[in-house]
């Protein structure tokens, strides 16, 4: 028997791609934050390790990438910040001050 997601688009989406409403989907799946318990580990064309978390829509599946600047903008999530942003842009949510930043997030 096939699974009802077998047929969903799947989409990686990193920091910089992150739309409003993927991260309000994250917030909503996820509001205590992820955990290790939630975390999808995977190679990617490259054959490099990729951790992200999944959400999913009515036809899309979406694996987000875990990063720092991820965890710090969920914890900090106010509706409110996007509310003059289509939720389709991925310029609406922006990176946050972190200190101390890991030089690895860079990349994300």
């Amino acid at each position: 028997m096939k699974n009802k997601n077998d047929n969903l688009k799947r989409v990686i989406v990193d920091f910089k791609k992150l739309t409003p409403e993927i991260l309000a989907l994250l917030v909503e799946k996820y509001p205590d934050g992820y955990d290790d318990d939630h975390i999808i580990s995977f190679r990617n064309q490259h054959n490099e390790i990729i951790e992200a978390v999944e959400v999913t829509t009515s036809d899309t599946k979406y694996l987000v990438k875990v990063s720092t600047k991820l965890e710090v903008t969920m914890e900090n999530y106010d509706e409110d910040d996007y509310e003059e942003f289509d939720n389709d842009d991925p310029e609406a949510v922006q990176p946050p001050d972190i200190e101390d930043e890991d030089p690895e997030d860079d990349n994300d």
